[in-house]
Order: C-alpha cells, then structure tokens, then sequence
C-alpha cells in the first residue's frame, strides 16, 4: 500500500472519513485498475506463513475471502494450495475470473462465508479482515476451519521510516483533512482489534519488501484506494498530480522505489 493510500485505510474507522459501506463498495468500479497496480507480496510472506500454520501451503485446501482480483489467490495457488476464492464485489469477481479463470470464485463475504463446516485447513484474509465485522467473521472461521487449521491476516502497510513515504502520509493527511490514526501504531492497533473476543491467539511477524514501478503505476496503485475512489474526481485528480510533482524530486528517473512491512497475524484453530 502506498503512503496515501495506507493513510487511506487508516482513516477508514474515522468520523471524519467517507462511510466505511461506500469504501468498500467503491472498489468494483475500479478493479481493472486495481488488479493492474496494486502491489503483490513477497515469497517471505509465504514462507513465514507455512511455519506459522504449521504446515505447508502445498495441498492446502485453502478459502481466500476478501480475494478482490486474485492478488493473493494466485500466489497460493502458485504455492500448490487448493483455493476457494470468496469475493462480495461483483466488478472485483469479474476481473478475478477474467484473469484466473481456472480458480473456483464464489460470491460472499467473511460474516457469511458460503462454505461448508470443518472445510479449510487455510483461511486467508490480504487486506481484507478490516472489512468484516468481528463479531461474526470470528465464528465463521472457526465454524469453516477444521480442527488444527490456521486463519492467516495480512496487510501490506507502508513503511514510514523512509523520509519520502513519511512525507506523503502527512500531505495526504492535509489535503483530505481526515483525522488519520497514527500510522507506527497501525499494527499494534490491528493485532488487538483482530478478535476483539479474545478466542483466538494470534501470532504476529512483519515482512519488509520493496518494488520498483514507474510514477504512472505508483500513482495509479494510489488512486485504487477507498479514500480517493470515493473522493470527487477533480480533488482526487488535483491530488495525484501534485503528488507528480514530489515524486519526480525525489525519484527523477521516474521510477518509484515503495517500501512495505507486510504484517501477518497467523492463529490456529483449537
């Protein structure tokens, strides 16, 4: 997630910001884009995954909810996991099956999950758990695991010890005029709202990465965010080009060094 965007999804829980319904809905306009600019993860992420469930990712069979385009449902499948996809947002399902027409997509969402009891070894959420209420999605993942199978969260979060990421947190922080949560508390914040109810115990890592991408894609993977999809086109237009400007300073030759710290909560069901 790049710094505005992090600041973005930071916001989302905030009285200031756009209702967290329209947030989420705003994504299926804008699936193309977003399957085209968004960042992946990296083998790291996979590998720390496996050693935390305990078992490995191959012949996994494994409900990726919340699986958008497919992002992370093709790098498990890559991993030799069996993988339902659970998608909620028609224009997300569409460019999943466009893209990877050979994996099993279902419609539905984590508080309602259409799958059968005891069917999962692996539950996956990459940045979707924030979406869910709790409450509900809590007993669906131990009602979908069987005994001994893990729910794995992950989030790729920005890295804002790096000057320039740090920067554009605070101009997008200015130019929305959201109250933006402290961006160095966002992973405590996310272990302890997990499962507010305390039935799961958590294991938590952070995996650093970087990529290289053009500005056009930096500031393309920006603009798929909720907080500007759902912004008036001609502020989130005067947004992306002033941050142009910076990006060109700071990276003259174009290309746009991201820094992220995946954070991964990993917990096994009893």
């Amino acid at each position: 997630m790049t710094a505005a965007a992090s600041s973005a999804s930071s916001a989302a829980s905030s009285s200031a910001g756009p209702p967290q319904a329209l947030r989420a809905h705003s994504f299926n306009a804008a699936a193309a884009q977003y399957a085209a600019n968004r960042p992946s993860y990296p083998p790291a992420l996979f590998d720390t995954l496996a050693e935390l469930a305990g078992r490995p990712l191959a012949g996994a069979r494994t409900v990726d909810v919340g699986a958008g385009t497919g992002i992370a449902t093709a790098l498990l499948h890559e991993r030799g996991a069996e993988v339902l996809a659970v998608e909620p947002g028609e224009g997300m399902a569409a460019e999943f099956r466009r893209t990877l027409p050979h994996i099993p997509l279902v419609r539905g969402n984590g508080n309602a999950l259409p799958v059968a009891d005891a069917h999962a070894d692996l539950l996956t959420y990459a940045q979707a758990w924030h979406w869910t209420d709790p409450a509900r999605a809590v007993p669906e993942a131990l009602r979908v695991l069987r005994p001994g199978g893990a729910l794995a969260l992950w989030w790729n979060t920005d890295a804002l010890d790096v000057e320039w990421i740090a920067e554009a947190t605070d101009r997008a922080s200015r130019f929305f005029g959201v109250d933006l949560t402290v961006e160095k508390d966002k992973a405590t914040r996310r272990f302890r709202q997990a499962d507010p109810s305390g039935r799961l115990r958590f294991d938590r890592r952070t995996v650093r990465w970087s990529r290289r991408v053009p500005a056009d894609t930096h500031l393309a993977n920006v603009g798929s965010h909720s907080l500007l999809l759902v912004s008036p086109e001609e502020r989130t237009a005067a947004f992306l080009e002033e941050e142009r400007r910076h990006l060109l300073k700071v990276f003259p030759d174009g290309l746009v060094e991201e820094t992220y710290d995946v954070l991964l909560l990993v917990a096994t069901r009893p």
